[in-house]
């Protein structure tokens, strides 16, 4: 079960004395905030009994109720005010040892009842003190002013903090079957298939997001390979190639979806590679990722879900060409006498780098995605080989390869449920691309 937790949105040190503090602009996206004071005043040593006092939004007018209870182990008093123009939080300590206050703000962040804080506070050695404040005013709380009562200034050290407390969600329920299920902290429903399957609802489903990533393309002795064609829906995020989230589905109950995870390419040796397969959910395809080309004259990579690497031995080679909403095109290779070898694989994210004489094209890269509740960049292109004894090419950030250097052999695979293309060798075989990945999310 999810549980309530504290957020840090800000916090201030102060480092020359300063009459008041002021937390701004707050996020309206919490339940309830807490405010954390340990702080001085300029009054001096021994000079006790201001109160730290607070306001809302900049309010100035007599809008605040307050009542506090006080004990110090012996004795103890109350004391209540109304109709004051600002909120009593604690009381202020001067010289050195600090006054602490803790306080609760609720239902802080909605338009239509007064605000109420409670809170405790500390300024030892003279009492320990309760207090509740109300704020008079059906405002949402956006701005918090903490200052002296006496008008003394803050000294340095003394801090500020300010923690929004998350919302308890409870888990989703599940709506469907197939592949593996997890939550995430906001009631959604998690489908993750790194393997071919079926997706069937167990009741009408609307809202239905995804992330469609095809298998990357192969790379050949030369041109990295191109990144698996990259398709979503989530909200706030983007499909490949620079295009924004595709629409969401609505799925009827029982009406089963053909999940397929696309395959990565082979990579190859004086032979072209071979494309990454396609992925599927239902109706939405994603293309697998173009091959690289491999060292000949005839020197254009794959097209693809994102285009492979050209290569260049004799002539200038040419990258392959991604699809629209997908992925990008590979990079080309220029050609210069006794340098040979390949572009990098196009990605999810970018055009895949131009090889140049002895530098290779490195792979596009990625596109990054929180539909699982964690960023992870995928369908990065793989980089191209190279003749030369230096400049190693990278493979693009979402598990794109990198390619090989001189006669190392040392050229990488496109990474396993990523899409992202393999990396090209030179004086050997290329690398696979890396398998797909379907990703089903919605509303529990």
């Amino acid at each position: 079960m999810a549980t309530n937790t504290f957020i840090a949105l800000d916090k201030v040190t102060v480092g020359t004395a300063t009459p008041s503090i002021t937390f701004s602009s707050i996020n309206s996206g919490y339940t309830d905030l807490v405010i954390v004071v340990d702080a001085t005043n300029s009054a001096g040593a021994g000079s006790n009994g201001w109160g730290t006092r607070l306001r809302f939004n900049g309010d100035t007018a007599s809008n605040y109720s307050w009542t506090i209870v006080n004990g110090n182990g012996t004795s103890a008093s109350s004391a209540r005010n109304s109709n004051v123009t600002s909120a009593l939080i604690g009381w202020s300590n001067g010289g050195t040892t600090p006054s602490t206050h803790i306080v609760h703000v609720m239902n802080y962040s909605n338009a239509t009842t007064y605000k109420t804080t409670i809170g405790r506070s500390s300024n030892a050695p003279e009492r320990v003190a309760g207090l509740v404040n109300l704020w008079r005013s059906t405002a949402a709380v956006t701005s918090i002013t903490i200052f002296d009562e006496g008008g003394y200034n803050w000294q340095t050290g003394s801090t500020f903090s300010l923690y929004g407390i998350k919302a308890q969600v409870q888990p989703g329920t599940a709506k469907a079957t197939g592949g593996t299920i997890t939550y995430d902290n906001f009631g959604r429903v998690i489908h993750t298939f790194t393997a071919s399957g079926t997706f069937t609802p167990t009741e009408a489903i609307t809202g239905v997001e995804y992330l469609v990533i095809a298998g990357g393309g192969g790379a050949a002795d030369a041109g990295g390979g191109g990144a698996g064609g990259y398709r979503s829906s989530a909200s706030g995020e983007r499909s490949g190639g620079g295009a924004s989230a595709e629409t969401t589905l609505t799925l009827a109950s029982g009406a089963a979806q053909t999940v397929t995870v696309g395959a990565g390419g082979n990579g190859g040796f004086g032979t072209n590679p071979t494309n990454g397969s396609n992925s599927v959910f239902g109706s939405i395809t994603s293309t697998g990722g173009g091959a690289g080309r491999y060292a000949n004259p005839n020197s254009t990579g794959n097209s693809g879900g994102s285009g492979g690497g050209g290569s260049a031995v004799s002539s200038n080679g040419t990258g392959g060409v991604g699809t629209t909403g997908q992925g990008y095109a590979g990079g080309g290779a220029i050609y210069v006498a006794s340098y040979a070898g390949g572009g990098g694989g196009g990605g999810a994210g970018a055009i895949g780098g131009t090889m140049n004489a002895a530098t290779p094209g490195n792979g596009g890269i990625g596109v990054s995605s929180s539909i699982t509740g964690t960023a992870t960049t995928r369908a990065g292109g793989g980089g191209g080989g190279n003749a030369g004894n230096t400049g190693q090419s990278t493979g693009g950030t979402g598990g794109g390869g990198s390619g090989e250097v001189g006669n190392n052999n040392n050229a990488v695979a496109g990474t396993a449920n990523t899409g992202g293309g393999g990396g090209g060798g030179y004086n050997n075989a290329g690398k696979a691309g890396g398998s797909g990945i379907v990703i089903v999310r919605y509303q529990g």
